[in-house]
């Protein structure tokens, strides 16, 4: 069974109504990145980023994962597919697969200010005093600019097995996840789902990308791997 190694982004978990990491304006759901989105921010006002993704935490509760997230799941079916997401929700894991490694962290788990501590599932809300077990204040399970990348060695790993890679809704333009594409093998056929990629040459030809929204692209992907490689 052929390896099916995949790069999400932003773009797919759009379609189920989750905003886009940063909007035209800079922000984050009206706030800038560094204040809610560093170890500095929280430093300076921590229930400002403890509101922030308690609120990005309930909207978790008002979606479902689309038809983009449950075709990748079908194809399960056909392929070994692994899933290296730079989203921080759970809507692969909704949607019906079951190989998901999360780069920038998951809303649905906790951790506190300690660094190794451990990783604890949490939906609730998280307030200042809310302690983790070891006794600190808990914090999500993301990972805020300027911190290290946890998963990135594991999804190097994976990466290099791939005997195909697909970048879907995300535009290359983060980093070190976009790094990702570089470790996989020369072998290796490359797809791009995406309609704003400024230059998806850089990553694949012309007939493997598609220029389209990420439940439109699978679609048509899943019909293409299928005849092909099964």
């Amino acid at each position: 069974m052929k390896k099916l190694v995949v790069l999400s982004g932003a773009g797919i978990s759009a379609e189920s109504g989750i905003k886009t990491f940063r909007d035209y304006n800079g922000l984050w759901e009206n706030h800038r990145i560094e204040d809610v989105a560093s170890p500095e921010g929280f430093a300076r006002n921590p229930q400002l980023v403890l509101d922030f993704y308690n609120a990005r935490r309930q909207q978790l509760k008002e979606v479902e994962p689309n038809a983009a997230h449950k075709l990748l799941a079908e194809l399960e079916d056909f392929f070994d597919v692994h899933i290296i997401t730079q989203n921080v929700d759970d809507l692969h894991e909704r949607g019906g697969s079951t190989k998901i490694i999360h780069l920038h962290g998951e809303l649905t788990k906790a951790k506190s200010v300690n660094e190794n501590s451990e990783i604890i599932d949490y939906i609730d809300d998280i307030k200042v005093g809310d302690l983790h077990p070891d006794g600190s204040q808990l914090r999500p399970h993301i990972v805020w600019f300027g911190e290290m990348v946890p998963e990135m060695d594991n999804a190097i790993d994976i990466a290099s097995q791939a005997d195909l890679f697909l970048v879907i809704g995300t535009s290359m333009q983060v980093y070190p996840a976009a790094s990702v594409i570089r470790y996989v093998p020369e072998h290796c056929e490359i797809f791009v789902i995406d309609p704003n990629m400024e230059n998806p040459n850089a990553f694949t030809k012309n007939d493997n990308h598609f220029k389209t929204s990420a439940t439109e692209g699978m679609k048509q992907l899943k019909e293409i791997l299928i005849k092909k490689y099964q």
